[in-house]
């Protein structure tokens, strides 16, 4: 009998390994994402202390509403739009991506974009 592949187990060692080569520091943090099935979510982390320093998704009350009616890559875009403007807030103007084992197509390639779009530098 043929066992079907595990593609969380995939991902998750594909994110380890990447990982091992992608840290944050506190002048150019990791922006990581993750995507569930229905709604992505991004975090700008400080990996040296430990610390989020900002954090959007699709699922927060303020964006709930917008993305409501639109299609999974666009309310990426306009997450991907609102990590970035929350990370410029904070003075972070680079950033280390981390697609989190993701293959870079899609609903990632989109939030990088449109914070690429926004202001952020990776």
């Amino acid at each position: 009998m043929i066992k079907r592949e595990d593609k969380n187990a995939l991902r998750k060692k594909r994110h380890l390994r990447v990982r091992g080569r992608v840290s944050g520091t506190p002048q150019r943090p990791r922006l990581s994402v993750y995507r569930s099935t229905s709604n992505i979510y991004c975090k700008v982390i400080d990996d040296v202390t430990g610390n989020t320093l900002a954090a959007a998704s699709s699922v927060e009350p303020g964006l709930r509403g917008e993305v409501k009616d639109l299609t999974k890559t666009k309310a990426c875009a306009l997450v991907g739009k609102k990590i970035a403007e929350r990370a410029l807030e904070k003075d972070i103007k680079s950033v280390v991506f981390d697609r989190g084992g993701y293959l870079y197509t899609g609903r990632v390639a989109e939030v990088a974009k449109a914070a690429r779009e926004a202001g952020l530098d990776f």
